[in-house]
């Protein structure tokens, strides 16, 4: 469904839209989606690239890549690989970054597949929690399969730090969409058929990187010959920022998830901006929980966190951090106008997750702003169901921008 508000009530939505994300509970919803199962062992597919200390080129420069095992790639791909390649972190350093490339069955049209960069959603923040070493799940290979189907390459980069040294820094928009960018530009030099035409599509906190990395595809890949044309975000975690600001210490339980997601944050923020001292807010339990937020995957943080109220993490609130909500801002806030390519922004009704004021404030923004976006509801669906009921709208959009 395509909503085009007449101009003179979107500024209204907006501010009914922001009043209404802003003043949820500060700790009653999670911001993303993970699947529940326990993490299973990774498979590296011949390229274990956690220690990996050999030289790192210009960003996007693509290291080395293997085939795919058959275990962690998607039935409806042809030929599959793990590769590795150059990317930047978070603090700018250069850094390596694993993924997957996947060309459909079908053989290559004249001047190539044309090539989608896929987003992921949560997975963790260990080395284990990369998608490129775990088996897809049951949508997310039904997603990725109808691109496949439908005559597009698939680029899906793990992120930097996630797999490879260092640290992935959950839901930096400058991190994330650094990697994606990078992973397209080293999906270009493995001598396999694909056009320079290229799209991005993500999903929960895969919807904040892929606008992100659509906010800033053109700068990033200048003089690489690639040709950026537009993003699809499902459940966009936008404006969330503005929640985690009013992070304080309570008695009451939370929901495990809210807790996992919590810890995910804090611990990206905290490594991403040393100077604020982030840890100086938290508990002693609180920094342990933090602790080992940095190394498991998402399943494995439940028993770690169930049952764990805010105040047992935060000794002060986070707003006792200076300048903290402008700070968050830059480190995971979804960017609301500079895009030059059509963007598509879809939001499940029932989503709980990341509940619909989330989308409709960032919506209510870009048109405020004058950005080209086209925005889809699904009144029957939640976060995941999203996905792939956006699917009728979402195709043709790509089939568009990709002409």
């Amino acid at each position: 469904m395509l909503h085009r508000l007449p101009r003179t009530h979107r500024l209204t939505l907006g501010s009914i839209a922001i009043a209404t994300l802003i003043s949820l509970p500060a700790l009653t919803t999670a911001p993303a989606l993970a699947d529940d199962a326990a993490t299973p062992a990774p498979v590296t597919s011949g390229l274990d690239a956690t220690g990996y200390s050999g030289p790192i080129g210009a960003p996007g420069a693509l290291i080395t890549q293997v085939p795919l095992a058959s275990s962690v790639s998607v039935p409806a791909a042809g030929r599959a690989y793990r590769v590795l390649y150059s990317t930047r972190d978070v603090h700018g350093r250069p850094a390596v970054s694993s993924g997957e490339v996947l060309l459909p069955k079908r053989p290559a049209p004249a001047g190539g597949y044309p090539v989608i960069a896929w987003a992921h959603g949560t997975t963790g923040l260990g080395d284990n929690c990369a998608p490129s070493v775990l088996a897809h799940s049951d949508r997310d290979a039904t997603y990725l399969g109808h691109w496949l189907d439908q005559g597009y390459a698939v680029v899906a980069t793990d992120y930097v730090g996630l797999g490879t040294p260092g640290f992935m820094n959950y839901l930096s928009g400058t991190a994330e969409a650094q990697s994606v960018v990078d992973s397209v530009r080293a999906a270009q030099q493995m001598n396999l058929p694909l056009a320079k035409k290229w799209a991005i599509v993500g999903q929960s906190q895969g919807a904040g990187a892929a606008l992100n990395a659509a906010r800033r595809a053109t700068a990033l890949s200048a003089g690489s010959g690639l040709d950026y044309r537009g993003v699809v975000a499902t459940g966009t975690p936008a404006n969330i920022e503005q929640i985690v600001a009013l992070g304080a210490p309570t008695p009451l339980a939370l929901p495990t998830a809210l807790n996992i997601y919590t810890a995910y944050i804090l611990a990206g923020f905290a490594d991403a901006r040393p100077d604020l001292n982030v840890p100086g807010i938290l508990t002693p339990r609180g920094r342990q929980i933090i602790a080992k937020a940095r190394t498991l995957c998402y399943a494995e943080m439940q028993p770690v966190v169930q049952g764990v109220t805010l105040g047992e993490i935060l000794a002060t609130p986070v707003s006792s951090i200076p300048n903290v909500r402008a700070a968050l801002t830059e480190y995971m806030g979804t960017p609301f106008s500079g895009y030059d390519r059509p963007i598509f922004l879809g939001q499940g009704l029932l989503d709980t997750d990341v509940p619909a004021p989330s989308a409709l404030s960032l919506y209510a923004q870009m048109v405020a702003a004058g950005q080209p976006v086209d925005f889809h509801v699904y009144p029957t669906q939640d976060h995941s169901g999203t996905v792939l009921a956006s699917i009728p709208d979402s195709t043709p959009f790509v089939a568009r921008i990709m002409k």
